[in-house]
């Protein structure tokens, strides 16, 4: 069949595919379809309302051509990622706009008179879409709340909520339902659960938590074993589903936690009050009872319902202190029983398979007004372990019972926690990282891995590549989600495991207590849903991660805007070709170095095997793990941006040990639109063929005063979160580290010019050492902007005169802090600073322009030029006594008889009349623009008019002076 006829017939062929929307920043969209190597492409005109992380049904309409994308075009909205935004208010006299502020591309969100309550025009607010016009197809909406703009913590953090796709508050009909809830335990369910009020319960939690949502009950049996009950709040026997209440928190859930709130997937009516195992309450639970010995060894286990009173809170500092013997406190030998059993079954975990990832967690001091005071990293301590080994045997218990149970001879869908092996190709980079530390890895099989990541764990222990190889390693693993298809816990060594301990904060453990008392009870009615939920739940955990890494983030930035221009040691957690993270030891706080700010007379490049940049010229390498001491450069709270300078790359190349040496940096620019790049690496990653030109190996040149517009596609790039793909789950691991896909493409760098002061600077001083590494770093261009006057390079006796005149003119000039203070300003917008190497590519064509115009150009080579010229004219008209710089100059050019480059200090105020006013004629600025190596006498001569007009003007100025 010829190409024509099937390109006729391919219209006839419909295909329609689901998938979720990516818009970017301009409107144009691309449709993530599973299992397709390639995004679909969807013009603005083609949207119909969607938004970005829209799951949508889109229709293909154009199909593609060579190496190209499909063209669609949306049908359908089957599920809106988020309905509310927040924005700044417009309002007139009848209607009002949300202009939302943050995100990708988004319409105005319109709203009617009667839904702005009581807003006014430039108010900051919740904004929630509750319809689509019919022909206009925009939003329309109602406002939710109005933000305290003055309260900018409040502020940003419902910002970051907000835009996670989380609600802020709950619907009316959650709350009205919720007021009809009874709160009394009556005698009938009672008698339906097992009583256990009379044994020995107690919790154990953070200080500031109020969800009580597990505690652990203890006594000693006749047959000598322990009994040791996992009592889990019973939400489900106040969340019925179907039920508002139920709808709103399958929507949610999960609960959010920010450094100064949290967000609460349930009301604080049952979260904190009906559902939480306050102590001295009686209080509905679902339970897990275990018979056991001191070793750990389970000889008898019972599930069902029970009926609780806690005896006691205890802080997770309280427990530690019984411990470690530094506390005598209630319930000592229990406390201490239980923590023996809980490491016998640490101990035997870990035997089976499980990976011993440490965890480290920022907590933040806040102060009445939540600003950051300061920071505490915990750490999982043996209090921490007691609890965690118990929840953990109950889920893995509760998984167990529940996978031996057939229907139909099916298994029941029930929503597992799952965890699969790693990735082979990233464990083998990791496995090569690793070995360039001296930690070598057996990756025959998933039980040899697991043993060869438990002994690297323990032998890096206090080292400095800890922190770096633990968090790799977690990125090696594959991400633990919610599903029906039981594969096992890969990181936990559990081939049965489950979410059952915290319902009141995930929306999967209430499923899993349905499950489990319709198993119980041997009514079982099959979810055909469940997987759809369990994708769903693994989605809204990822977005609270984001938020909450969001949040911590901009803690962070705030708590270090106290500490710019100090220094602090910190080891590189991240590395890309564009620079490297480094995070600073004590706060654990995350900055970007850029390479801009390297040493700028060599060249580094990423060595992608290596996890580091590479100096061409040295070989000084800027490694993953590495220590290094930086200095905080700039913290910006709107980005939650932190920038750092290496400490001893301060005084390099001119540079100034200042802190605010640097007022600008490109780095904000380039990573404004690093989420829309990374939407295109990761279509690339799906199959687009590589450009042609690309680095094959390890290395990737990229020079610094060129910028590569088309991206390097990088096998593994170390990247900035949270724009980049979200960090794998491993259950009980915390850890935060740039890494991108291996087929990552890299983003392209910046321009950065190769500043180069000149061969012999000027005699003035600056005031400062700012001053000074501005006045070295100036451009030409900048320069003539400023109309500060440099004396031309002396090449002849009758010059050497003129020059040694012109040097007794005034004094270093006065205003020279002001004209820094202008160039560091205009540095700020982004404008490089211009190189000799650029100023010589652009004199010949300049001189062509002058000459068929008959007017000096505006470049920074032919203003430099004509100013060279004006200053020689008027220096030749004054006659003041000469300096002794002036005259030692003046002697050793008439011994040596050849060129002496020597530059005299800059014009004062008092001067720059005259240089303004003698213009050179057409012909003189003609032979003005001849390169450098040009002998600087011809440029001295000059027409008679205009000696006399230089002569005149000197003199006004002399007067002035």
């Amino acid at each position: 069949m010829s190409k024509k006829k099937k390109d006729k017939k391919s219209p006839g062929q419909k295909k329609t595919f689901r998938g979720v929307v990516e818009l970017t920043k301009s409107g144009m969209a691309f449709v993530i379809v599973p299992g397709l190597t390639k995004d679909i492409m969807v013009k603005q005109k083609n949207l119909h309302t969607a938004l970005d992380k829209d799951e949508v049904l889109v229709d293909v309409i154009k199909h593609a051509r060579g190496e190209g994308r499909q063209e669609g075009i949306i049908t359908d909205i089957l599920k809106r990622n988020k309905t509310e935004f927040t924005g700044t208010l417009q309002i007139s006299k009848s209607f009002g706009f949300l202009l939302t502020e943050k995100g990708m591309f988004m319409p105005d969100i319109y709203i009617p008179a009667n839904s702005l309550k009581d807003a006014k025009n430039g108010d900051k607010a919740v904004v929630k879409i509750v319809a689509w016009g019919e022909k206009s197809r925009k939003p329309v909406g109602e406002v939710i709340e109005i933000l305290d703009a003055s309260d900018t913590n409040d502020l940003a953090m419902k910002e970051i909520l907000i835009e996670a796709g989380f609600p802020l508050s709950f619907p009316d009909e959650v709350l009205e339902e919720l007021a009809v809830i009874r709160e009394e335990i009556t005698e009938t369910e009672v008698r339906k659960r097992k009583d256990v009020r009379n044994i020995l319960t107690f919790t154990i939690d953070p200080v500031d938590a109020k969800d009580f949502d597990d505690a652990i009950s203890f006594r000693l049996l006749k047959n000598g074993l322990y009994e040791i009950g996992v009592h889990i709040a019973d939400v489900s026997h106040y969340v019925i589903p179907g039920t508002e209440l139920d709808k709103e928190a399958d929507k949610r859930a999960t609960s959010v936690y920010l450094p100064d709130r949290v967000l609460p997937m349930l009301p604080e009516k049952i979260s904190n009050e009906l559902c939480s195992l306050r102590p001295k309450e009686d209080k509905l639970t679902f339970s897990a009872i275990f018979q056991m010995n001191e070793k750990g060894e389970v000889k008898h286990h019972w599930i069902g319902r029970t009926l609780i009173h806690s005896d006691h809170r205890f802080t997770y500092e309280d427990a530690q202190e019984i411990i470690e013997g530094n506390s005598n406190g209630p319930h000592k030998e229990e406390i201490l029983l239980l923590n023996k059993i809980a490491q016998q079954l640490r101990q035997e975990r870990f035997k089976h398979g499980a990976i011993n990832f440490s965890s480290q967690e920022v907590r933040f001091k806040l102060d009445e007004n939540g600003k950051p005071i300061g920071i505490v990293i915990k750490e999982s301590k043996e209090a921490h372990q007691l609890i965690e080994e118990f929840m953990l045997l109950a889920n893995r218990t509760i998984a167990a019972y529940v996978a031996k149970i057939r229907v139909n001879k099916q298994p029941v869908p029930f929503p597992y926690r799952v965890h699969d092996t790693p990735d082979e190709e990233k464990l083998k980079v990791f496995a090569s990282f690793a070995g360039k530390f001296g930690y070598k890895f057996d990756t025959s099989s998933p039980e040899n891995i697991a043993r060869s990541f438990n002994k690297m764990l323990q032998l890096v222990q206090g080292k400095p590549e800890q922190h770096v190889l633990e968090t790799l390693g977690i990125r090696t693993m594959a991400k633990a989600i919610y599903t029906t298809e039981n594969v096992g816990h890969y990181g936990l060594g559990f081939e049965d495991y489950c979410h059952f301990t915290s319902p009141i904060r995930r929306y999967p453990d209430v499923l899993v207590h349905r499950v489990l008392a319709e198993c119980l009870a041997g009514n079982i009615h099959p979810d055909k849903h469940m997987e759809k939920k369990c994708k769903h739940d693994s989605e809204m955990e990822r977005k609270a991660m984001e938020a909450e890494r969001a949040a911590n983030k901009y803690k962070q930035v705030e708590y270090m805007q106290q500490y710019i221009g100090h220094t602090f040691e910190g080891v590189i957690s991240g590395v890309a070709h564009f620079g490297f993270w480094v995070e600073t030891v004590d706060t654990k706080c995350e900055g970007l170095v850029s390479i801009h700010n390297l040493n700028r007379k060599e060249e580094f490049v990423f060595n992608e095997a290596e996890y580091a940049l590479v100096g061409q010229a040295s070989g000084r390498k800027f490694r993953i793990g590495e220590k290094v001491n930086i200095r905080v450069v700039a913290a910006n709270l709107a980005k939650r941006q932190l920038d750092y300078d290496l400490e001893s790359e301060l005084g390099v190349a001119g540079r100034d040990s200042k802190p605010f040496a640097q007022p600008g940096r490109r780095d904000d620019q380039r990573r404004d639109d690093r989420r829309d790049r990374d939407r295109d690496h990761r279509r690339d990653d799906r199959g687009r063929k590589k450009k042609k030109g690309k680095h094959g190996g390890n290395y990737i040149p990229q020079k610094q005063w060129q910028r590569d517009d088309k991206p390097a596609a990088l096998p593994v790039t170390v990247q900035v979160p949270p724009e980049v793909a979200p960090d794998p789950v491993v259950d009980k691991v915390n850890a935060e580290t740039h890494v991108v896909n291996e087929t990552a493409a890299a983003i392209p760098a910046e321009k950065a010019p190769v500043v180069t002061s000149p061969a012999k600077s000027s005699p003035a001083k600056s005031s400062s050492g700012k001053e000074k590494v501005n006045s070295e770093k100036a451009g030409v261009k900048k320069a003539a902007e400023k109309k500060e006057v440099k004396e031309a390079p002396v090449k002849t006796a009758a010059a050497k005169k003129v020059k040694e005149k012109a040097a007794k003119v005034v004094k270093a000039p006065e205003k020279e802090p002001e004209a820094v203070k202008e160039k560091v300003v205009k540095n700020a917008t982004g404008k490089a600073p211009a190189t000799k190497k650029a100023v010589a590519e652009k004199e010949t064509p300049v001189k062509k322009a002058v000459v068929k115009k008959a007017v000096p150009e505006k470049t920074a080579a032919a203003k430099t030029t004509q100013k060279k010229e004006a200053a020689a004219k008027t220096a030749k008209q004054e006659t003041p006594k000469k300096t002794a710089p002036a005259k030692a100059a003046a002697k050793k050019a008439t011994a040596e008889k050849e060129t002496v480059k020597t530059a005299a200090p800059k014009k004062a105020a008092a001067s720059k009349p005259s240089a303004v006013k003698a213009t050179a004629p057409k012909k003189a600025a003609a032979k003005t623009v001849a390169p450098k190596k040009a002998a600087a006498g011809k440029a001295v001569k000059a027409p008679a008019k205009k000696a006399a007009a230089t002569k005149k003007a000197a003199a006004k100025g002399k007067k002035k002076e």
